[in-house]
């Protein structure tokens, strides 16, 4: 009941935090990762490598468990139906980006030999590439198209 009570704001305002703090985490990634060509000895490289994959699967999985899941509620709230439809196969596309970079901090958690890096690094800036456009849509669609709503 009390829920009910509550204007949208109290209830989406604190989405605009949780996807600011999200996207904070996304540049440090990108920061980290492009930082990896830069690196001038294979032993600081194995060193930056291990933070890009420690903040890789922090950012893949505060989307899948924290961020998507307020997007989504937040556009069953607004009963935003063609929204939802295209949510849906975003996280479809998202879904098959995570199990690369997934892969990617498997194989790099379980191995010193870095020959293989570049093309592996090459690989995931292309999928990074697809999953951020696929995030951006989504946070446009399920929560910048309700912003006026909130009052």
């Amino acid at each position: 009941m009390l829920e009910n009570c509550q204007s949208a704001k109290e209830r989406w305002g604190g989405v605009s935090e949780i996807i600011d703090r999200w996207l904070q985490e996304r540049q440090e990634l990108l920061v980290r990762y492009c930082g990896l060509s830069d690196t001038p000895n294979a032993s600081d490289a194995a060193e930056q490598l291990q933070r890009v994959c420690q903040i890789l699967v922090d950012y893949v999985s505060a989307g899948h468990f924290e961020v998507y899941d307020q997007l989504v509620k937040e556009g069953r709230e607004f009963d935003d139906e063609s929204a939802l439809a295209e949510a849906k196969k975003l996280i479809g596309n998202i879904d098959e980006t995570t199990e690369i970079a997934l892969d990617f901090n498997d194989k790099y958690l379980e191995t010193d030999d870095l020959e293989t890096l570049p093309s592996d690094l090459s690989r995931l800036g292309e999928v990074l590439a697809i999953r951020f456009e696929a995030e951006d849509r989504m946070i446009e669609v399920l929560h910048v198209a309700h912003k006026d709503l909130v009052v």
